[in-house]
Parts: C-alpha cells; sequence; structure tokens
C-alpha cells in the first residue's frame, strides 16, 4: 500500500462515502493517517448496561439482538426496535424514521451505541442512539458472555465523521492501512538528535499511538510530537523567506537624531518610552544595508502610526544613492479606503511644514498635498499624473488600498513598504509590493490585532517582533460594561448624558439587513437599518443617526465618516466596518449589539474606536445570552488589562479554534494545539535558526528539503 495512492484503489467505497471523504478532505492513504481523532472514549470509565440510570449520556458495548421493523402507536412513525444486551442486563432501543437499522445490522452482532437513556413507566430504553458494528468488544465489557476474544487496551479514537463515513470506519481502515505496512512508506523529516533531545517519538511510532493509545499518555506523546513537526516546518519556511530577503541589498537610510527629535516633538502627545524603543529598532535596522523585516504590534490607540510616521521621515527625507536632489519613497497600504484616506489626512499633518508631496491612492480615485491652488490642502488628480509624478519620484510618500500593487504603479526609488493591518493581506500581495523596486525595500508590517506571542512568532516567524505596550500619557482606561437585556434603558440614559455633553456614540451590529424570519438556520440579530430606526423612534428621537456598511458605496462612506468628524451625526449605527483604524476622537460611546457573535479580538478592536483622546470612554457590551460560559468569555473583555493579556485568555479557556482557527492561519488543528505551548514554539524555533545558520541550503537534511518542497507546492499562506 503506497501512501500516495487514493483511497478508493484501497477499499471499495460505494458514491456516499466518497462523497464523505471528500467533505472530510481525504482523497489518499497518508490523508487518512493525518485525520486525527478529536477526542478519545474510554470504556474502562463505561457503566454495564444494569447500571444505568435516566438521563445519562453514556456509549455502550454489547450484543443486539430482537431486531424487527415496527410503526409507533399513535402517530404510525416507521421505526426499528432491538434489545442491546452485556452479561449485567439488556435495554431497549428505538430508533424513529430509520427502520432501515433493522436490516443493516445483523442479528446477534457485536455493537457500539452511543446516547442518552430515557425512562417511560418505570422502563429505560434508548431512543435514536448512534450505533455501529464492531469486529471484537474492548475490554472489561461483557467477557464471560461474548468469549476469549477482546482488545488489549480501553481507549478508543472519536473521529470527526461525515454523512456515510463513521468514526469506526475511519478507524478500521486506519488499521487495516498499519496491517498492509503502510508504516514501512514512512521516513520520518525531522532529524534524530533533535527527537532525542525533546524525548518526541518518530513519526511511525506516533501515527500508532495518536490512532489506537494504550494509554492516554501515548495520545499526548503522540499529538506533541506531530504538533511540533508542523510548526518546525512552518518556522523552517518562515526562516528560509527571511533568509531569502534578507539576501538583497536594502537602501541604507542613516539619520540624525536631532532632526529626528524635532519631528518627533511635533507630536500632539508625548512619545511613550515603548513607541521610542521601536523606533530605535526600526533605524537601527535601517543603517544595515540589509532589507528591514519587522512588525510592529500595538493595541488600539498605542500610536503605531505615529511610529511609522518617523520611519517615513527618516525615509523622505534621505537622498537615493549617488544622488543629490529627491527623495527615497515610501508605499503605505492600507487595508479599506476609509482608513488608507484617514492616514492621508494624517500624515499632511504631520509633513505638512515640509513641504513634502504625498499621494493618495484607492479604487474611487486619486489626491494629492499640497495643492497648488491651496498649499494647506489637498486636491483631486488624474491616475495618470500621480502614477507619473510616483514614477519619476516626485511623490516620496504613496498611501493607498490594494491599488498600489497594481502593475502600473512604479516607484523610482522605493526604500520601506509600511502595511497597517497585516494580517488582512497576503504573503502574495506583501511580495508584489517589494517587488516594485531595484533595491529590496525595508518592511514594516503592523497590527493592532491582539495576538498571542506564540502564535505571532509562528505565523510571522520572518519578522522580527516589536511590542508597543504602553498607551500615550493621559488615556484613560475605557469602562466597559456587560449589559443584559433587564438592564438596556438604565444603559441608555447614560448614552443620553454623554451626549448632553456634545460627545458622540457608534452603535455596532452583527448585520446589514433584518433576516427572513422564514428562512431556515436565520441569523436572529440585530441589524443596522432596523437598529437605526429603532433608535431614532424610540430611543433617541432628538439625535442625529445615520448608517454605515460594507454594501455602500466607498463615496457613500466617505461621506458618512466625514460627516460624523464633523458631528453632523451624533450617532453612527455601523457594521463592524468600523473596526480598523477609523478616528474620531470625541466618539466617547460605543454599543456593541449582539456581542456574543463577535469574537473577543474583534470585540477589543472595535472598542478601540473610542480611545482616541483623553475624555473619559464607555464601551457597553449588549449580550442576549444568559449562558455562563459566554458571560465568562464577555467578562475577560471588561477585566484584560491589554489586547495581549486578552488573547492569552482567548487562547487558553476558548481553545485555538475559538479566536485563531485553521481558515485564518493555514494551521491544522494539531499544530494549534502546539501554539498554546511557548516552550514547543521557541525551541522549534532555536533548532530551524541554528539548523539555517549552519546548513542554508539544507543539503544535509535531504528528507527535510523533500517535505519542504512538498509543502511549498501546496501553496498555504499564512495571513
Amino acid at each position: 500500500m503506497k501512501l500516495n495512492s487514493l483511497i478508493e484503489e484501497n477499499f471499495r467505497l460505494v458514491e456516499i462515502q466518497k462523497t464523505a471523504l471528500r467533505k472530510l478532505g481525504i482523497r489518499t492513504i497518508e490523508d487518512l493517517l493525518y485525520h486525527f481523532p478529536v477526542r478519545y472514549g474510554d470504556t474502562s470509565s463505561m457503566k454495564n448496561i444494569g447500571s444505568l440510570v435516566g438521563g445519562d449520556n453514556v456509549v455502550i458495548f454489547g450484543k443486539i439482538s430482537g431486531l424487527k421493523t415496527s410503526k409507533a402507536y399513535i402517530k404510525k412513525i416507521p421505526m426499528a426496535e432491538a434489545f442491546i444486551e452485556d452479561e449485567s442486563g439488556k435495554i431497549k432501543a428505538i430508533w424513529f424514521h430509520q427502520p432501515y437499522l433493522a436490516k443493516m445490522i445483523g442479528e446477534n452482532a457485536l455493537v457500539k451505541a452511543e446516547g442518552k437513556v430515557s425512562e417511560r413507566k418505570g422502563e429505560l430504553y434508548m431512543s435514536n442512539p448512534k450505533i455501529e458494528t464492531v469486529s471484537r468488544l474492548p475490554i472489561g465489557v461483557g467477557d464471560s458472555l461474548f468469549g476469549e476474544k477482546k482488545e488489549d487496551y480501553t481507549l478508543y479514537p472519536v473521529y470527526e465523521e461525515s454523512r456515510g463515513i463513521t468514526s469506526n470506519w475511519i478507524f478500521h481502515k486506519i488499521q487495516k492501512a498499519f496491517s498492509l505496512g503502510v508504516l514501512d512508506e514512512i521516513t520520518d523529516p525531522i532529524p534524530e538528535e533533535i527527537l532525542k533531545k525533546y524525548s518526541l517519538p518518530s513519526l511511525k511510532t506516533s501515527l500508532v499511538w495518536i490512532h489506537s493509545p494504550h494509554r492516554i499518555k501515548d495520545a499526548e506523546s503522540a499529538r506533541k510530537r506531530l504538533a511540533f513537526e508542523e510548526i518546525f516546518f512552518i518556522q523552517l519556511e518562515k526562516q528560509k523567506e527571511r533568509i531569502e530577503y534578507r539576501k538583497n541589498p536594502a537602501p541604507v537610510i542613516d539619520k540624525d537624531e536631532k532632526d529626528l527629535e524635532d519631528f518627533i516633538g511635533r507630536f500632539p502627545f508625548k512619545a511613550t518610552n515603548a513607541q521610542r524603543k521601536a523606533i530605535a529598532d526600526i533605524l537601527a535596522d535601517f543603517k544595515k544595508g540589509q532589507a528591514m523585516s519587522r512588525l510592529l504590534e500595538g493595541d488600539v490607540g498605542s500610536g503605531k502610526t505615529a511610529v511609522a510616521a518617523v520611519a517615513v521621515y527618516a525615509t523622505s527625507t534621505t537622498r537615493p544613492k549617488g544622488q543629490d536632489f529627491g527623495s527615497l519613497q515610501t508605499a503605505y497600504m492600507a487595508p479599506t479606503e476609509i482608513l488608507a484616506t484617514q492616514h492621508f489626512e494624517s500624515f499632511i499633518k504631520y509633513f505638512s511644514y515640509l513641504n513634502i508631496n504625498i499621494g493618495l491612492i484607492t479604487g474611487s480615485g486619486c489626491r494629492k498635498f499640497p495643492s497648488k491652488v491651496n498649499p494647506l490642502g489637498w486636491t483631486d488628480i488624474s491616475r495618470t499624473q500621480l502614477l507619473k509624478w510616483v514614477a519619476n519620484g516626485e511623490i516620496p510618500i504613496l498611501i493607498g488600498t490594494h491599488a498600489l500593487i497594481q502593475k502600473t504603479v512604479n516607484f523610482k526609488s522605493l526604500a520601506l513598504v509600511i502595511i497597517d493591518e497585516q494580517h488582512r493581506f497576503g504573503t502574495a500581495q506583501r511580495q508584489k509590493l517589494a517587488k516594485k523596486s531595484l533595491l529590496a525595500p525595508h518592511l514594516l508590517s503592523m497590527t493592532a490585532t491582539p495576538i498571542p506571542r506564540t502564535l505571532a512568532l509562528t505565523i510571522y516567524g520572518d519578522l522580527d517582533l516589536t511590542l508597543l505596550d504602553e498607551m500615550p500619557e493621559g488615556r484613560k482606561k475605557i469602562i466597559t460594561e456587560i449589559v443584559l437585556p433587564i438592564d438596556r434603558d438604565k444603559t441608555y440614559e447614560k448614552i443620553r448624558a454623554e451626549l448632553k455633553d456634545g460627545r458622540q456614540a457608534y452603535v455596532i451590529c452583527p448585520r446589514i439587513d433584518e433576516p427572513d424570519p422564514a428562512k431556515e438556520m436565520a441569523l436572529l440579530a440585530k441589524s443596522v437599518k432596523e437598529e437605526a430606526k429603532r433608535l431614532k423612534k424610540d430611543i433617541f428621537p432628538e439625535y442625529e443617526i445615520s448608517i454605515l456598511h460594507s454594501k455602500m458605496k466607498p463615496s457613500e462612506k466617505e461621506k458618512v465618516m466625514n460627516d460624523f468628524k464633523d458631528k453632523k451625526i451624533d450617532i453612527l449605527v455601523a457594521t463592524s466596518v468600523v473596526e480598523v483604524g477609523v478616528n474620531v476622537p470625541n466618539a466617547t460611546i460605543i454599543v456593541l449589539e449582539g456581542a456574543e457573535r463577535f469574537g473577543l479580538a474583534q470585540l477589543h478592536q472595535l472598542r478601540g474606536r473610542v480611545i482616541r483622546s483623553n475624555h473619559q470612554a464607555y464601551c457597553y457590551v449588549f449580550a442576549d445570552t444568559k449562558t455562563d460560559k459566554t458571560l465568562n468569555r464577555l467578562k475577560a473583555l471588561k477585566e484584560a488589562k491589554n489586547g495581549f493579556e486578552l488573547a492569552e485568555f482567548d487562547l487558553k479557556f476558548r481553545g485555538t479554534g475559538g479566536l485563531y482557527g485553521q481558515k485564518q492561519w493555514g494551521i491544522s488543528d494539531i499544530g494549534m494545539e502546539a501554539i498554546k505551548n511557548i516552550k514547543m514554539v521557541e525551541a522549534a524555533r532555536a533548532e530551524v535558526k541554528n539548523m539555517i545558520e549552519k546548513d542554508p541550503l539544507l543539503n544535509r537534511y535531504p528528507i527535510l528539503q523533500q517535505k519542504l518542497s512538498h509543502r511549498q507546492s501546496a501553496t498555504i499562506h499564512f495571513e
């Protein structure tokens, strides 16, 4: 049996099974081996049938008998009936609407049944239990009744299933593959000395232990090793990317500190120690002649844009090598037009005294500062004219959206690329921007998304990490309250008091339109359009209320945001489109409707919209849930000191699937388990760095080379 051979070449499959396997992402024998159990059941802790009581959720093993089809007495629903028996007793099982089960399961077959025990007129029964036949019974179940054959372990794996493919089917096919020698095909890509150093089992052993562990410790050991391997390869890919990028010569930018102090002194606030350290890190990178690759991670409102402005100042006041005229250029990419426009306006404030040309390019049009007519303002210009000035170096600072990476955008002396909200752009998009220069431009990525340190070290392994963990002086902590339906009216009065003082408010809703109540599985959550009408009619009729959402045209969104900034709007009802970077200092209140429907990181970023001034800010988290689990999660939003702490909380208590999942980062569930373990991530990172430094081409590790090549050909992206 070959690892890369198709499942259907080795096992007989009906059409429903082929469809199920496609849904599970299982095409080859190797895919099957890497379809890991989601959990393990343990038959040693099972109750015998004789000890069952009503209300129990159980897994039982036994012999099935008395199989028949019938119809329910009153409603005439077709059903199957049977008894499941072990040495301690028997229990009736009923399957409504599934009479075919009586024909599919043979009389006296050995079965595993899983479901809830119910009671009626003093008699116990199981209604619609999940059932499957087993070839042998685990130890401790019906030994004297069913003879000598038994398993020598008590754990059984439980896999993700799909209609037509059961957990038991997957288990037996994997065992069959093992018996046909598929493990002989496997070569371990992790060097033996690394496995010994961290007491990790071999790949063959890990695959056996994860699918059929004798003890839970075996399963844990296997998962640890397989998780280490995944993190190891991600680190390997990232470190190779880093080395390749740094091979290219980069512009040397060497600025006088006094120059920088004059610029920093013009900030509307005193620079924090964290900002000064970040600036020092960037300037040190600029002087090396190697391309900088740095991630600036900072909480909402911590002053990332100001740090970026210093980097841009250093770049745009430096001449290209060998020239006594012109400036090195910066490309600043933002994920939305609203944010790109806001950065354009911020940079005008930072750079207006220097008379430096600044351009803006988005899907909606182009702008340039300063205008010939108005030296203190900007003007709309044609795309052709803007691109001409960028190409000949007359515009040293160009801010934009994805429009920046189009083929028609060319720079004369691009020296710095800044990417805002790093996780919203893929690696390919970053590379397109970086290739717009003969020399490798310095790269500064920024994110306000709270990311646990382990995840940042993994997915951004090719970047140096700088944290902004301080807030500007005078900023007050946002007062956050969890509001249940009973307290809504009181909260509206608190909001009214703030509005009377001249402040403004955001109201964030999960939907744009009302759901169709007739539609199955409709998300019954507050919508922007209806909530705005309700607030105007019933709650705040005296205030100006407007809406903002992603389906609006860019020009409409811009007008609404400008009206909100100019205080023509008191309450802005919006979707999470306002999540990233929008800056309205007078807005000090944010209401988060249906908060249980958002992730903690998103709630934290939304809350950050109202920490743009030294006024006291308020966040009211409106939750319709009553479950303790959800309320405790929302309380973490109230109690966490900063985004980093919140991210660690979410990782620890919600698990890997909560905030950070496979779809977002391209890491499997088992790899995400490793993210909880800082020692494992740091160990994998250290081993990879050591290996790459000694042998950049991995000539000593041909198996590693082969596996790495195979992974890269699968074109996995990690943002």
